[in-house]
C-alpha cells in the first residue's frame, strides 16, 4: 500500500513522523478531526489522534506566536517613529522663516544698508 492508497489521517501521521509538515499542511492536517477508528489506521499507531492533533496545536501556537511578533514590531516601529516625530524640529516654512541670532541679524542688516549704500 502506497501513501496515495492509505486513509488522510494514516496519510498525514506519516508524514508528521518524516517531519515533512509543509506536506502535511498541503494533505489537510489542519482540517484533521478525529475520528472513532483513526486510532487502529497503522498498526502500531495508537497514538494517531492524539499526534495529529499535538502536530496541528504546536503550528497553531507557532503561528500565534509569529503574528503576536509581527504586531509587537509594528507597535515599536510606530512609536520610535512618532518618538522621532517629536524630536524633530519643525520643518521650516516659507512663512515662517527661522530666525537669526541677534548678533547675525545685526551683521546681516549691515551689509544690506552698506549695499545699498546707506552707510559709507
Amino acid at each position: 500500500m502506497t501513501h496515495t492508497d492509505m486513509p488522510l489521517p494514516a496519510r498525514l501521521l506519516l508524514l508528521v513522523l518524516d517531519d515533512d509538515l509543509d506536506g502535511a499542511l498541503a494533505a489537510g492536517l489542519m482540517d484533521y478531526v478525529p475520528g472513532p477508528a483513526d486510532a487502529s489506521l497503522l498498526p502500531g499507531h495508537p497514538e494517531l489522534p492524539a499526534r495529529l492533533l499535538q502536530a496541528q496545536q504546536q503550528l497553531q501556537r507557532a503561528w500565534d506566536a509569529r503574528a503576536r511578533y509581527r504586531q509587537r514590531a509594528q507597535r515599536l516601529a510606530r512609536r520610535a517613529a512618532e518618538r522621532d516625530a517629536r524630536r524633530a524640529p519643525p520643518a521650516p516654512t516659507p512663512e515662517l522663516k527661522p530666525a537669526l541670532p541677534p548678533a547675525a541679524a545685526a551683521i546681516l542688516a549691515r551689509a544690506k544698508a552698506k549695499a545699498a549704500g546707506k552707510l559709507p
